[in-house]
């Protein structure tokens, strides 16, 4: 291994070639091909990995649907991608090495890279092993179909060939395709995001259609708004029934008291979303919960926010305020605890906002479980501390046997598990330890007002340090020379 890894590292941190641009291409094409191999060899490990998974999980008496359960997951930890890209991985992998040689072969040579190699196989994926196979020969890349191809090209190729070796498959996915229709959000920059339909391309064009219409319709009236703006404020009053589209969702937000109450820019953070601007944090909770909707109408809602370190005592404002707080000195969010195997309600509230995300490395899906990170079974407790917020996938993941996975209390630098070393801040970390022995670190994100150096001082500790030095050196020199021993007072 460190062999291997010696050799890598020589050839990476080869001085660039100083032979003018020819050099330089040839090296880029070398590379580029050394990718592509590396990726076919990556596969051949990934189907070995899972036959010896499968034979030692047969051992243990697995039932056969089961067998392979969690290979996914630990292919995805080793490549550090997400435990949904791991199982894609691995899916490539398998249909590579068993039903498209050619393909397999092209990989290896730097004829395909890895991206075109998973267009091939994700266009052949309802085919059976024997049609698979004559479409990997028909688009074989010795066969020049892909020289200077771009990815369109080979998407289309892929299912010309497809359809020409299984017409019936190809129309019954079609069919099934609608029972896959879906709507996603995910963030965009600068506080927007992107609501998505996965429609029938007939409702997709009615409905794009009708929102055109009504834009145009507006724009002719007079209406200032552009076509674009007009066609989004239209689909959400349209959906959700009211102009401003917002009809009481809680909002939860985390920020810091120096954010809320003394101007800091330390940014906020809204579930769902991610990061959000300090001073958009407190437009929001400085409105009331009113919200621009259609038209630039303003209307009142019901907003949650969350706000770490505020003291005690009610803020006047037409929001609803549920206060989570940090240890002093630490950034880190306190801790709450429950007798019963079920996390309860606040438990669950506070270890979803602690985590924001499934707490397994490399994955950002949301959260859908809350286990216990030592099982109740082995005498783990519902608390804080052995909570985690889990995607369903991993959670499922981690009870596959082999997998272990352990709380170790507050994050301390030092440790050299992946993915890293752990960040001297107190916040909550947990290591999971594959089949293979390997060991993973997973630390919660970081609270608003965290830094690399630990956490930024409360607002009562700034109001402190700031009425200090508004006094004179001088004149706190004398007082505490006049009477020693004594605390100086602080100005009323």
């Amino acid at each position: 291994m460190e062999g291997s890894r010696k050799l890598f590292e020589d050839s990476v941190a080869a001085a660039i070639p100083v032979g003018g641009a020819a050099a330089i291409i040839d090296e880029l094409r070398a590379l580029e091909d050394r990718k592509s191999a590396i990726a076919a060899r990556q596969a051949r490990l990934a189907v070995a990995l899972d036959l010896v998974r499968r034979r030692e999980q047969a051992a243990l008496g697995l039932p056969a649907d089961q067998l392979g359960a969690g290979v996914g997951a630990e292919i995805a930890l080793a490549r550090r991608e997400s435990p949904v890209k791991g199982s894609r991985l691995l899916g490539l992998a398998r249909a590579l090495v068993t039903e498209m040689p050619r393909t397999l072969a092209a990989l290896d040579t730097g004829r395909l890279n890895e991206w075109r190699a998973t267009l091939l196989v994700r266009e052949t994926a309802f085919l059976d092993s024997a049609d698979r196979a004559a479409v990997d020969e028909e688009l074989a890349a010795d066969t020049g179909t892909f020289d200077g191809a771009g990815d369109r090209a080979i998407i289309s190729a892929a299912k010309a060939a497809a359809y020409r070796h299984d017409p019936r498959s190809v129309t019954q996915r079609a069919a099934h395709a609608e029972t896959e229709r879906t709507v996603s959000l995910r963030p965009a920059p600068d506080t927007m995001c992107y609501l998505t339909a996965l429609l029938p391309v007939a409702a997709g064009v009615a409905a794009y259609a009708a929102l055109t219409r009504h834009a145009d319709t507006a724009r002719a009236t007079g209406d200032t708004r552009s076509r674009g703006q007009l066609m989004a404020d239209a689909l959400i009053e349209r959906v959700t029934g009211t102009p401003g589209g917002i009809t009481g969702i809680e909002v939860q937000l985390v920020m810091t008291d120096r954010t809320l109450l003394a101007g800091d820019s330390e940014p906020a953070r809204l579930a769902g979303y991610g990061t959000v601007p300090a001073g958009w944090a407190r437009k929001l909770v400085a409105s009331g919960g009113k919200t621009t909707g259609v038209g630039g109408k303003s209307r009142p809602e019901k907003l949650s926010v969350k706000s770490s370190g505020v003291a005690s005592g009610d803020v006047d404002m037409s929001v609803w305020i549920r206060r989570l707080y940090t240890a002093p000195g630490t950034g880190e969010l306190t801790g709450m605890d429950s007798r019963a195997r079920l996390f309860p309600a606040g438990l669950r509230r506070f270890i979803e906002t602690r985590d924001d995300t499934c707490r397994t490395p490399y994955c950002d899906a949301p959260i859908r479980h809350l286990d216990h990170i030592v099982p109740w079974r082995r005498g783990g407790e519902t608390t804080a501390a052995n909570g985690a917020g889990l995607c369903e996938a991993c959670n499922h993941t981690k009870e596959t046997p082999g997998w272990t996975s352990r709380p170790v209390g507050r994050a301390e630098p030092g440790n050299r598990a992946e993915p890293g070393a752990r960040p001297a801040d107190g916040r909550h970390a947990l290591e999971l330890t594959t089949p293979s022995g390997h060991v993973y670190l997973s630390v919660a994100p970081p609270m608003p007002g965290t830094r690399s150096g630990g956490p930024r001082r409360s607002c009562a500790e700034a109001l402190l340090g700031d009425l200090l030095r508004s006094r004179p050196r001088t004149q706190i020199h004398r007082r505490n020379r006049r009477r020693p021993g004594r605390r100086v007072r602080l100005p009323s």
